[in-house]
């Protein structure tokens, strides 16, 4: 049943025009790491980059910022809550732990990682199933 839903919502993406190709990212996660920052782009069905490496008890500003053509999310939800934070950002996270950006919209995260492997990925109807996953890992 998924293979179906799944094989729908490609029909519709190349139907709307819809690209599944994401530019190529100029700098790496950890290479963007070690300066205290890593951009996330959301973008129709990808996270660009998909797998981030972050080093334990270093802190680090996650900044997404959704390029896509409508509303994306990246839920990490247990990345998030063993992760170090202020009260403001928690907040911001909400208990589900998701990051929610509406078209061409950005968020800050800062936040100090605990050691561990963590899932990634968008809870848009399909996104995941169409490629929008990733992970985090922590050393």
């Amino acid at each position: 049943m998924l293979k179906q839903y799944r094989m729908i919502a490609i029909a519709a993406a190349v139907c709307l025009g819809l690209t599944m190709t994401a530019k190529p990212v100029a700098t790496s996660a950890r290479t963007q790491e070690a300066t205290g920052k890593v951009e996330i782009s959301l973008k129709n069905f990808k996270f660009t980059p998909a797998d981030i490496t972050l080093t334990a008890g270093k802190t680090v500003t996650l900044i997404f910022i959704n390029e896509g053509t409508g509303g994306h999310n990246f839920i990490a939800k247990e990345f998030f809550a063993s992760a170090q934070m202020d009260t403001e950002t928690r907040t911001k996270l909400g208990k589900k732990g998701v990051v929610e950006l509406n078209k061409g919209a950005r968020m800050e995260i800062t936040l100090t990682p605990k050691v561990g492997s963590y899932k990634v990925k968008c809870g848009h109807f399909l996104h995941a199933g169409l490629g929008m996953t990733g992970s985090i890992s922590v050393r």
